[in-house]
């Protein structure tokens, strides 16, 4: 039997779309619908922000209930592998909504320095990321999800993981002990005992 797991996002058009092609298709399915991920902070776009000790984004006061993408996957795994759980749509989110500004203090006390969180005009961003020779497809993602996804639709916490593992979604403080235990920000405190 073809069994087919889409990872989609919460609030996107596009996501919906595809998300729709799929459970009209005939074929076994799941949708994960997945929140912005806690990696984010340590993998990716952000990550250079935090190590330099300053993180510059177009959010303000908004709140996302983050996940740790380990969640995610663990999520994709039990509907693999479990038969009960096909066919079903599970949300999943981890147990906080936050804001940027809440994960970056939460950052700074778990590496014990600073780390600023400033909040600057999407356009301003944008000229930012141009100028410092962003492909515009990266360029025209983060606008739309800064502008348009990233609005407040989202910010609730859903049970998906729990629905789908039996368990509660990892903490923000766990994903933070994670990081820390994987030398991932350890430019940041290299450069702090230096």
């Amino acid at each position: 039997m073809k069994h087919i797991v889409l990872l989609s996002g919460r609030g996107e058009q596009g996501a919906q779309r595809a998300e729709e092609v799929l459970m009209a298709s005939g074929l076994s399915w799941n949708v994960v619908r997945a929140s912005w991920f806690y990696q984010n902070f340590s993998e990716s776009f952000m990550l250079e922000g935090i190590l330099a000790g300053e993180l510059v984004l177009p959010a303000g006061d908004t709140v996302e209930p983050f996940i740790d993408a380990d969640d995610i996957a663990d999520v994709v795994v039990a509907v693999l592998t479990r038969p009960g759980l096909v066919n079903k749509l599970y949300e999943v989110t981890g147990p906080r909504a936050l804001s940027f500004a809440q994960c970056i203090q939460e950052i700074s006390d778990a590496l014990g320095r600073p780390v600023k969180y400033t909040r600057v005009p999407i356009d301003a961003y944008i000229n930012a990321l141009r100028e410092a020779g962003a492909p515009e497809d990266l360029q025209w993602l983060l606008r739309e999800l800064f502008s348009v996804v990233f609005d407040g639709r989202n910010c609730n916490v859903m049970p998906g993981v729990e629905e789908a593992l039996g368990r509660p979604a990892t903490d923000f403080k766990s994903y933070l002990q994670k990081t820390l235990e994987s030398g991932a920000w350890n430019d940041v405190l290299q450069r702090e005992s230096a």
